[in-house]
């Protein structure tokens, strides 16, 4: 079959128009490569495995802290601004890669920077790790979970997924669900990341502040038990139930409908 061009010459459709029904035209695909993520999953277990075998988890202990107090402050009085940098880089690192040491560092914040500003500088540094935990989580591992257990799922993603800030918020308040965990399995939920970052960056205030607040008196801690007293783990727990009353109050409401 011919047809007439724009400048008066004809071309022959019939071998173009055989070609599409015989599926031999090329097709871009679009099929992901798996490359990307490969390397992801290859820098982080480096990343990880550097830490356990050079043993850097020595300098994120009690003893370090303490026996480091002393230049922590002459080095912050002289470069304060580096000092608030490298703070919340390093903790934002610890927290992507769910390494164990959160916890000191956020008694060393308390002890450098003081209980108000060592707060917000633990929430920018925890904040951040936290969303890059549940990105990579989400790019890595959520495909892969949609595809084998889509359906099973499908209920749990929708109701998470309408209540997900005020279900974040307490899995946030209450510190018996490990933080690591939260930042990951997130990631394979629907819930946007503007959810997800509000409700983290809100929900790890009054940890931060206990444990910041604590660091004001370094030299009087012997042990992180004396700081998670039961009567502050019952005050996170309690918050985290009223996280909880608006979920509740929309079931009560619908079936009152």
């Amino acid at each position: 079959m011919e047809t007439r061009c724009a400048d008066g010459h004809q071309e022959d459709t019939t071998h173009s128009i055989h070609a599409v029904h015989q599926g031999t035209v090329p097709v871009t695909s679009t099929k992901e490569h798996p490359s990307g993520k490969v390397i992801i999953a290859l820098v982080i277990g480096l990343a990880i495995g550097a830490f356990f075998y050079f043993d850097l988890g020595r300098f994120l202990s009690l003893n370090a802290l303490k026996e480091n107090r002393d230049n922590l402050l002459a080095f912050t009085d002289v470069n304060y601004v580096a000092a608030v940098g490298i703070f919340i880089v390093a903790y934002a690192i610890v927290t992507g890669l769910s390494l164990p040491g959160a916890v000191i560092l956020t008694l060393a914040g308390g002890f450098v920077f003081g209980a108000v500003l060592g707060t917000l500088f633990v929430n920018l540094g925890a904040t951040t790790g936290a969303t890059l935990a549940f990105l990579t989580a989400r790019y890595l591992l959520r495909d892969t979970v949609e595809q084998k257990f889509g359906k099973s799922l499908r209920p749990f993603q929708e109701g998470f997924a309408k209540n997900a800030f005020s279900y974040l918020l307490t899995l946030r308040l209450i510190p018996l669900f490990p933080f690591f965990v939260v930042n990951l399995v997130s990631g394979l939920t629907r819930v946007s990341a503007g959810t997800y970052i509000g409700a983290t960056a809100l929900g790890i205030i009054p940890g931060s502040f206990v444990y910041a607040y604590a660091g004001r008196q370094l030299s009087t801690i012997h042990s992180l038990k004396e700081i998670a007293s039961p009567n502050v783990i019952g005050a996170f727990i309690l918050l985290g139930l009223l996280a909880l009353v608006p979920v509740v109050y929309k079931i009560v409401a619908a079936k009152s409908a």
